[in-house]
């Protein structure tokens, strides 16, 4: 079997990682990938957004099936287009996919169906949501409606500062076409968790939890960025919780999506929040997280193949899905600067020092290889990921790994894990 995964990520490196590891698989590709990638597969030089390449590049290359892993190319319709090629492909359609590609769709569907999430209103008019504001409680949240790489979500703490957001996304384009739309929120307090689900638009099967650190530097301080670090499982998820989720957020969800005519098939995630109210949705994603996946698939014990053809056959309900026992958590390596500006090309060195350790993977998100030698290409270097015993164990070895890791500027969190 011949598998094409799109992407170029810390998570598309997991995914191939995984893939690559399956009893099925002839050969790997991955558009575009990167230098971490291309140890298990071959990379093709094209863009995620590309449909018309990639479908030209299954039909020449007889690639049986494609997982398209980013936001992007789910939101532009994607899985539609391969799917009218005739080819196979895993994640949702474009019209399942705005449930992660506007914020205010989303907020809406959880409105109609009774599904816990924080008040809201969203607005296309700038002067009107200057307005709102003004009469909020705060701290208040602010978020561009579509995709921005995971940096679209401003916590305001006085009236000038949800102004200053407000006026950056609508007028200053600060997120370009995703900000002419913004979502206005309740600030909510508790501990936050994501819980990534694979279905097939019956049967949800949820993965185990896990908690990612959003903010760039320690203490959960500085901007948001795509995330600088994860863990698995998550201490404050319990089968309590759990059972709380699946009746009134996760079921329930599928169930709207089809009542909509959004039949959603793939990975849902839901980003929650543990208030004393209860469990409540933050955000959807309708894809693997990234760097949860990082932390999440190192403990999926299954063939991850035979749970991807599940879903697309609609037969989820016959898969008996297994995780192993041992904690993981993920630190990841950033250049200097990250989320704005930071230089790339910089040699990496030391990641032959914790090659041979089979408790530490290595997920590459923005290198280059050239020759036999990484170097940066993104903001998002390296995802470090550990398995342990329980969370100290695996944030012990994380760490010890990173140490041995160099790049000049590297930048990470020091408390991944630390709760």
């Amino acid at each position: 079997m011949k598998v094409l995964v799109i992407g170029s990520g810390g998570r598309e490196h997991a995914i191939v990682w995984k893939i690559s590891q399956s009893r099925r698989v002839e050969k790997v590709f991955c558009a575009p990938g990167n230098g971490g990638i291309s140890e298990y597969a071959d990379c093709l030089d094209i863009g995620v957004l590309d449909t018309e390449a990639i479908v030209k590049a299954c039909k020449e290359k007889n690639i049986d099936l494609v997982v398209v892993a980013p936001d992007d190319p789910l939101a532009i319709g994607m899985v539609n287009e391969l799917a009218k090629a005739g080819i196979r492909a895993f994640g949702p359609t474009r019209e399942a996919a705005l449930i992660e590609s506007s914020k205010s769709f989303a907020k809406n569907l959880m409105k109609k169906y009774g599904i816990p999430t924080a008040e809201f209103e969203a607005f296309s008019d700038m002067d009107k949501a200057l307005e709102y504001i003004k009469h909020r409680k705060y701290p208040i949240v602010v978020k561009a409606d579509g995709l921005a790489l995971g940096k679209g979500v401003i916590i305001c703490n006085t009236e000038e500062e949800a102004r200053e957001a407000v006026i950056s996304m609508m007028e200053g384009k600060k997120f370009g076409n995703a900000g002419k739309t913004v979502v206005i929120e309740e600030f909510l307090t508790g501990r936050e968790v994501s819980v990534l689900s694979f279905t097939d638009g019956k049967t949800i099967i949820p993965m185990v939890s896990a908690q990612d650190h959003k903010r760039v530097f320690d203490g959960d301080k500085g901007p948001n960025t795509g995330g600088m670090g994860a863990f698995s499982p998550s201490p404050f998820y319990t089968e309590e919780i759990a059972e709380v989720c699946m009746n009134r957020i996760f079921r329930p969800t599928i169930e709207a999506m089809n009542r909509e005519g959004r039949t959603f098939k793939g990975v849902l995630y839901f980003g929650l929040i543990i208030t004393e109210q209860g469990p409540k949705v933050l955000e959807y994603n309708a894809r693997f997280g990234d760097p949860e996946t990082q932390v999440v698939l190192p403990r999926l014990k299954n063939d991850l193949l035979d749970v991807i053809d599940a879903v697309i056959d609609e037969r989820l309900d016959q898969i008996n899905i297994e995780w192993d026992d041992l904690a993981s958590l993920c630190v990841i390596m950033a250049s200097e600067g990250y989320p704005k500006e930071y230089r790339k090309g910089l040699k990496i060195t030391g990641l032959e020092s914790v090659r041979n350790d089979k408790d530490i993977i290595i997920f590459h998100a923005g290198t280059k290889k050239v020759g036999s030698e990484y170097y940066t290409s993104g903001g998002r270097v390296l995802g470090i990921t550990a398995l342990g015993r329980d969370l100290k164990e695996a944030r012990n070895k994380a760490y010890n790994a990173v140490s041995q890791i160099h790049f000049d500027g590297a930048h990470y969190r020091r408390d991944i894990g630390d709760i």
